[in-house]
């Protein structure tokens, strides 16, 4: 299998060129369509019925697509139908977070055809590339999935991401910040990086709570606040890639020192870092609390789990808290429902959790600090696919610059998926 394999079209000559984005355009639309006649796709990719069949057979040779059997006749005679081969065409998935990342495997259909494994890893851990590879291969023997048949690696993480080139700013070493290349180089497949935030919009919008919503925002809400848009029915990125820097909008003067080197950063007051460092801070105060008890000899410990749960459980010093960080959210919030104007607002992450417990202090700042007929038309619901947006976002953006190839940003509404 030679036409998903990194090529550089450049090298094509022009009988050669042309052929090979035709059957890019053809395993674009059976991604995309499931299964479809010869006809249909002739009709639809614009060549004679006798060209389409030769595509067709050249790539059912090369393994991938394979014949259906029969649809339904419309008069005359039945017509052949084919697809993507789904024992082939696996992509392997990642989505990093600040601490550990998950891995898995998924065919053409997004079926996940593998467990969700942890890894102990980050973005700027030196060997990245050898934990994550070794987490493929785990998964592989288990799944029994050949190696020939991964077609390549997708991998959302935090941090100024640039697609495009394959860099990670963020990573502090500037010799690793070229994560593509380092990933191509261990897994010797094509590799797509992407920001962790629009894998996750991307997901919510193809597949989730903001499926189909042309103007839907994603927040990632964790130990940072990750942003992806989908504005105007696109996957939304800025001029450099680098759109969705939620945490670090300026909201305290002379605020707390955020990880960004700046005081004052919504992610200061409204994420599980902040979350977490209030209730050490109570601890050591000896507030009454579940989680004082719990935690008076080693506050280090305690999570943002911990702290969601005691909520749950009626404890007052928990809900202050979660009330303090969603009061904090709601004012983020509010800035960008009225520049943006979006149809729908997806909380997701592990602050997501707390549900009415954030949602609750949420709206009723954006009641305070939007105008009316603006918050009005903008829905705050909670993910229902929080844990698995995000590696399905990331696998659906490889499918999609893979089968449109010479771009990435520009394409990654362009495959319609029938689901």
């Amino acid at each position: 299998m030679v036409l998903l394999k990194k090529t550089n079209v450049t090298e094509l000559l022009g009988s050669e060129l042309k052929k090979y984005r035709l059957k890019k355009e053809v395993l674009k639309m059976l991604y995309a369509s499931d299964i479809m006649s010869a006809a249909d796709l002739s009709f639809s990719v614009g060549v004679s019925n006798p060209t389409m069949r030769n595509l067709i057979e050249e790539l059912i040779k090369e393994g991938y697509v394979k014949s259906y059997g029969l649809g339904e006749s419309n008069g005359g005679r039945k017509p052949a139908l084919f697809g993507l081969i789904e024992n082939t065409l696996f992509v392997i998935a990642c989505e990093m977070g600040r601490f550990h990342s998950k891995v898995t495997i998924f065919n053409p259909r997004h079926d996940q055809v593998a467990r969700t494994l942890l890894v102990e890893t980050e973005i700027d851990d030196p060997d990245i590339e050898d934990k994550l590879f070794e987490a493929a291969t785990v998964l592989l023997e288990e799944s029994q999935i050949q190696y020939e048949h991964i077609i390549g690696v997708a991998v959302g993480m935090p941090g100024l991401v640039d697609a495009e080139k394959g860099i990670n700013y963020t990573i502090k070493n500037p010799e690793n910040n070229h994560i593509k290349e380092r990933l191509e180089n261990r897994f010797e497949k094509e590799v797509l990086i992407e920001n962790d935030a629009r894998s996750q919009a991307y997901g919510e919008y193809m597949f989730g709570d903001a499926k189909e919503v042309e103007n839907a925002l994603v927040v990632n809400w964790s130990w940072g606040l990750g942003l992806g848009m989908i504005l105007n029915g696109k996957c939304f990125s800025g001029a450099t890639g680098f759109a969705g820097e939620f945490s670090h909008i300026k909201l305290e003067e002379g605020g707390d020192l955020c990880i960004c080197g700046k005081r004052g950063c919504l992610e200061t007051i409204a994420s599980a870092t902040a979350l977490v460092r209030m209730a050490r801070e109570g601890i050591q105060q000896d507030k009454v609390s579940q989680l004082t008890r719990k935690f008076r000899e080693n506050t280090q410990e305690v999570t943002p789990e911990d702290i969601i749960k005691a909520a749950k459980r009626g404890d007052e010093f928990a809900i202050s808290l979660l009330s303090k960080i969603g009061f904090g959210m709601g004012k983020g919030l509010a800035i960008l429902i009225q520049l943006l104007n979006p149809e729908v607002i997806v909380l997701s992450g592990d602050l997501a959790k707390a549900n009415q417990y954030v949602l609750i202090p949420i709206q009723q700042t954006l009641n305070r600090y939007c105008l009316e007929n603006i918050s009005q038309q903008a829905e705050v619901k909670i993910s229902t696919h929080s844990q698995g947006s995000g590696l399905l976002g990331v696998t659906a953006m490889f499918y999609n610059y893979l089968f449109n190839q010479e771009s990435i940003r520009s394409n990654y509404k362009s495959v319609q998926i029938k689901t």
